[in-house]
């Protein structure tokens, strides 16, 4: 963590400074920057500017261990109740509550509308009130969701659970957080089989209902924890001195690209953003790579038809989540020492690609499990650095920066919801549709990041021609 740099972002949460070379206005270097001065910045593992204040690093080391645990797990959480319900499937959920047909792929999909729904007002709400509380209260309501007895209440209750969890998304504005994603998904596979092998039919309950309401209980008991630990401003932290906390106002500052109004109109903010049409590119980019990741409602199931148990299956859909968490982690330390996030976009979708082909064309046991890892690793690799190169790129304000970020969030979580018809039962279990326009969608994403860094190069080119040399987020 020592070479992990952060502050306090439009939310008044700890997140790691931008990709980025060197600062800019409309995704072109400011016009005082110089080339020296992004190589000086290399230093940084995020690209930004290089550490030298012992106090500055010794007060952000502080913020890690404070903060970034308690975001995790919020994360963490999040995701495991997401998840929960590709696990119950595996444990009658469908013959309990006679779901049919294309049931099981409404309630995935139906998830996402709720959170398309509040994702963007969730942003801008967030910049104007206590976030520790916020978010502390979003997610004991969505603790609340997991009271299902009927297919007409799971569909409200994951209509509420996406409605719920939106502002929690915020967390994975951070690589390290971004890992709590695939924990997530990994883990609640471990949980599935310990509550389906030791509860199944205790107290007259099926293993999907002990398993909805252990990690309810969970979420709630987080929820507890947020409200308490997580501060709102380095303004208002008890646990900074207040040398620390003039520490962070300038590193804050320093920092700061232009527009440094802290209460910008919402409305101004949103239409920035909506005006600017590198963000509707960079919304087709990420539409595109989170149609891609629709297999992970699905690859419980995918596992146990190739012959497993149902508890196997949740033990061997752990392990390409962690290979995949173990690749992220080195394409951020990589990508932080050479800041070409197109370069490391490319070789993550071709590796998700070979990975989807692949799954086509084999039901070979060992082969196609084999392939589970591959695409899960490609697949996951690209996540942060979209984020991080949006984020730098529409940083013209803090207030643009966060719808922008929720407008990227929006985009990439309406494919959740067409993306969930792409698996069908009847398709199983080789699955050539799902596989199949996944890898189609990696391939439009991948075309997307080429033509936007085409577009930055073509603006930077147009800077220096009348400004000075300088590179950034290509």
């Amino acid at each position: 963590m020592d070479d992990v740099l952060k502050m306090y972002d439009a939310c008044n949460l700890v997140t790691p400074r931008d990709v980025r070379v060197d600062t800019h206005v409309n995704g072109i270097p400011n016009n005082s920057d110089t080339r020296e001065n992004a190589s000086a910045s290399r230093g940084d593992y995020a690209c930004a500017q290089d550490k030298s204040d012992h106090d500055e690093i010794r007060l952000f080391r502080k913020l890690d261990l404070r903060v970034l645990p308690v975001l995790w797990f919020m994360y963490f959480s999040s995701l495991a109740d997401r998840g929960a319900l590709a696990q119950a499937r595996l444990n009658s959920l469908e013959d309990d509550l006679h779901m049919r047909g294309n049931n099981f792929n409404i309630a995935i999909s139906i998830l996402t509308v709720g959170y398309v729904l509040t994702q963007v007002p969730s942003n801008m709400l967030l910049t104007r009130v206590r976030p520790g509380l916020y978010l502390a209260l979003v997610m004991f309501f969505f603790a609340c969701t997991r009271l299902v007895n009927s297919y007409e209440s799971l569909i409200a209750c994951r209509f509420l659970l996406g409605f719920f969890e939106a502002p929690i998304d915020l967390a994975s504005r951070i690589v390290l957080l971004d890992t709590s994603r695939m924990a997530g998904l990994s883990f609640a596979n471990l949980i599935a089989a310990g509550v389906f092998e030791g509860l199944e039919g205790a107290r007259g309950l099926r293993g999907w209902r002990w398993l909805f309401i252990i990690e309810g209980a969970a979420s709630g008991v987080t929820a507890l924890a947020v409200s308490w630990l997580l501060p709102d401003t380095n303004e208002t932290t008890r646990w900074l001195s207040q040398e620390e906390r003039e520490i962070a106002r300038i590193r804050m500052q320093r920092e700061q690209v232009i527009d440094t109004q802290e209460h910008e109109p919402l409305l101004s903010a949103l239409q920035s953003a909506l005006r600017d049409p590198r963000m509707w590119l960079f919304c087709a980019m990420e539409n595109f790579h989170f149609g891609e990741h629709t297999f992970t409602n699905f690859l419980p199931t995918v596992v146990r038809d190739l012959g497993f148990t149902s508890t196997a299956a949740f033990l061997l859909t752990c392990l390409p989540y962690v290979f995949a968490c173990i690749v992220l982690l080195f394409f951020a330390w990589s990508l932080g020492r050479f800041c070409e996030c197109t370069i490391y976009i490319t070789i993550g979708f071709i590796i998700a690609i070979i990975g989807f082909v692949a799954a086509t064309s084999t039901l070979d046991v060992a082969g196609r499990y084999v392939v589970c890892f591959v695409f899960s690793a490609g697949a996951f690799s690209a996540s942060s650095i979209i984020i991080g190169w949006t984020a730098t790129t529409m940083s013209q304000s803090q207030g643009k920066k966060s719808v922008a970020l929720a407008l990227l969030n929006v985009s990439g979580q309406i494919s959740q919801i067409y993306g969930a018809y792409f698996w069908p039962e009847s398709d199983g279990p080789r699955y050539v549709i799902g596989f199949s326009t996944s890898a189609a969608f990696s391939v439009l994403s991948l075309i997307c990041s080429w033509i936007m860094r085409c577009q930055l190069k073509r603006q930077n080119r147009q800077l220096q021609q009348s400004a000075g040399e300088g590179t950034v987020n290509l």
